[in-house]
């Protein structure tokens, strides 16, 4: 038996890569001040229906439950993160500024990139209609790749406003029932044949592949640019008014960051979706929000191709697996002993390990070197003194058991 298609295996060393990787999300994301919450991972269908239409249910893990419900697995959080504002927003000062990290299962053909399941960091900022917010988002999302190691020659985020497409649109005349196929052809023009986006433009080709080439003006994308600069963060940003985003639910600045190479699907996208809580709340409550999500798997792809963010990861990894104390039993009769005190030593929070069977005392020292303990504790005939060793010196001295949490403590700090 295997993994289903789309699905992973975690071993040790793919959840040592992943602990990584929600540890940076998460040390960033409160750093820029927001808290944690989570959704449920199965949610009604109807829910995503209301937020993406019917069209939706071919993209998603659903079935009927043993109570008769039609239910899905969730391909995103921000319907249920909308779904819970809607019912607990008075709760909360405003503006909400929240994260998640999930798994999150999308029923697709995999590729690279793109699986059926992947982990994802969610940010949001819900009750802000401030430009204010969204720099702090974009700041955000740029600060959490820079935790990896990565530099302004290694990604970019190119931010760009659906606002900038409908005055666009306005200006024409274009009659609004147009704008979401119109916004999703210019979304793809990067993607597809220039011929197969001016036939879905239709009378707009020209028009439109004259804005993206000169790139468009936005006072709007200017003024976020110029915040982010004051940041110093320009390197890491770029204006960029083909970047629309596929989901019709977003009403004003969206972004997505890009390798600069160019060899990887966007590692993360988010945007302005002002709407999204009255729609999910049947118009009974209107705030402004804002947020973006990064998936684990673009971001593993990335990591692994560059240096400098792949050596900072393993170096991580190893420091974080080594033990602190290594406690080798060469004699089976102190083994009560020993174990008295391991309990003792892992209570002051030392990461410890032993022989859990009679082992042979240089097995047990290859033991200790291979997992990188820092100390090792001998038990043997020279009880009740115990020799300790620090792997890292090579000193190695007699100390009496009730030095021992002394002597460790001075080599382990």
């Amino acid at each position: 038996m295997q993994a289903l298609p789309g699905f992973r295996d975690f071993l040790p060393e793919d959840c040592a890569r992943r602990n990584y990787v929600f540890a940076r999300w998460r040390e960033v994301a409160r750093r820029y001040g927001l808290v944690e919450w989570e959704g449920p991972p199965l949610e009604a269908t109807e829910l995503y229906k209301k937020k993406s239409g019917v069209e939706i249910v071919e993209q998603l893990f659903n079935f009927t439950d043993k109570g008769e419900r039609e239910v899905a697995l969730r391909p995103e959080l921000t319907p249920t993160l909308a779904r819970v504002v809607a019912a607990h927003e008075r709760e909360f000062k405003k503006p909400l500024k929240w994260f998640s990290i999930g798994q999150f299962f999308r029923y697709e053909k995999q590729q690279r990139g793109r699986l059926r399941e992947h982990f994802q960091l969610n940010c949001d900022i819900i009750g802000e209609k401030d430009l204010a917010a969204d720099i702090e988002l974009v700041a955000l999302c740029v600060d959490i790749l820079r935790a990896f190691g990565f530099t302004e020659k290694d990604f970019v985020v190119r931010i760009s406003d659906r606002e900038f497409w409908t005055d666009f649109f306005r200006d024409r005349k274009v009659p609004a029932e147009r704008w979401d196929d119109l916004l999703q052809a210019i979304d793809k023009s990067a993607r597809e044949p220039r011929e197969k986006t001016a036939e879905k433009l239709g009378d707009l080709a020209d028009p439109v592949f004259a804005t993206l080439k000169s790139g468009g003006k936005s006072a709007k994308l200017e003024q976020l640019a110029e915040g982010l600069r004051t940041r110093g963060l320009a390197d890491f940003v770029a204006i960029d008014v083909g970047i629309v985003r596929g989901l019709a639910y977003y009403t004003g600045i969206v972004f997505e960051a890009f390798d600069r190479a160019g060899k990887f699907r966007a590692i993360a996208g988010g945007g302005r979706y002002d709407n999204l809580v009255s729609q999910l709340s049947d118009g009974t409550l209107s705030m402004p929000a804002l947020g973006f999500a990064m998936g684990d798997v673009v971001l593993g792809e990335l990591i692994n191709e560059i240096p400098r963010p792949r050596e900072a990861m393993q170096k991580s990894i190893a420091n974080d697996s080594k033990i602190d104390v290594y406690v080798v039993i060469a004699k089976e009769q102190r083994r009560p002993d020993a174990l008295a005190q391991i309990q003792q030593l892992r209570d002051r929070g030392y990461r410890i390990d032993y022989p859990l069977t009679p082992t042979k005392v240089a097995r047990q020292f290859q033991t200790a070197e291979d997992l990188g303990a820092r100390v090792v504790l001998l038990y043997g005939d020279e009880w009740p003194q115990v020799k300790i060793k620090n792997m890292e010196s090579g000193e190695q001295e007699l100390i009496s058991r009730d030095d021992l949490l002394t002597s460790v403590e001075s080599i382990v700090r």
